[in-house]
C-alpha cells in the first residue's frame, strides 16, 4: 500500500473511532447511577456490618429506606464531643420521620474502655458501632474525625461532611434534605 492510500486507512479508523466515542457516550451523566460503591457525594455508601456496644450487628445496607447518618468519631476527638449533643438532639427530633444515625467510633484509634462512660456521660441514644478493625476506617478512606456521610433512602451519599463540630442548623438542612 502507498503511503498517501495508507494515511487516508488511519485517518479512516481514526475518524470511525472518534464516531463511536461521540455516538456511544454517556451525556447524562449516570452511567453507574451512583451504584458504585466510593466514600463520596453521588456514589453508594460503602457497605459495612459492626456491632454496637451492646453486641447487636448493624449492617448499612439493611437501612436501605432510611435516610442515614454516618459519623465516624473517636472519645479523645475534641471536634467529635463538641457536636455529640447536636446530634443527639436532630437523631431525637427525627428519628420517626425514618432517619438514623450510626455513629462509627473508630475504635482502633480509640480507648474502648472510654466509649461506654462517654456515651452514658453525654445522654446518647443513637446506635453506637465499634469499628474494632479499622474496616470502615478503610472503607470510607478516614483522613480526619470527625467525618459524617449523609446518605439518602436509596443508599447514595447525598453529602460528606469532613471536621466539625457541626453545628444543629447544619445538620437540620442536611438531614432535611435527605430524608426528601
Amino acid at each position: 500500500m502507498q503511503q498517501p492510500q495508507r494515511r487516508i486507512v488511519y485517518l479512516i479508523a481514526l475518524l470511525a473511532g472518534f464516531a463511536w466515542i461521540f455516538a456511544s457516550a454517556d451525556r447524562s451523566g449516570v452511567s453507574t447511577s451512583g451504584k458504585i460503591p466510593a466514600p463520596q457525594q453521588g456514589f453508594l455508601a460503602p457497605d459495612f456490618e459492626l456491632e454496637t456496644t451492646t453486641g447487636e450487628s448493624v449492617k448499612l445496607s439493611d437501612l436501605r429506606g432510611q435516610a442515614v447518618l454516618v459519623n465516624l468519631w473517636a472519645t479523645w476527638c475534641p471536634p467529635c464531643r463538641a457536636e455529640m449533643q447536636s446530634i443527639e438532639k436532630v437523631y431525637r427530633e427525627y428519628k420517626d420521620e425514618g432517619f438514623t444515625i450510626l455513629a462509627v467510633n473508630m475504635t482502633r484509634q480509640d480507648d474502648a474502655l472510654a466509649v461506654m462512660p462517654f456515651v452514658q456521660e453525654q445522654g446518647l441514644t443513637f446506635p453506637i458501632l465499634l469499628d474494632e478493625s479499622g474496616e470502615v476506617a478503610n472503607a470510607y478512606q478516614l483522613q480526619s474525625l470527625p467525618s459524617s456521610y449523609f446518605i439518602r433512602r436509596d443508599g447514595v451519599i447525598n453529602e460528606v461532611v469532613i471536621g466539625g463540630p457541626m453545628s444543629e442548623a447544619l445538620l437540620r438542612t442536611r438531614i432535611e434534605d435527605i430524608l426528601k
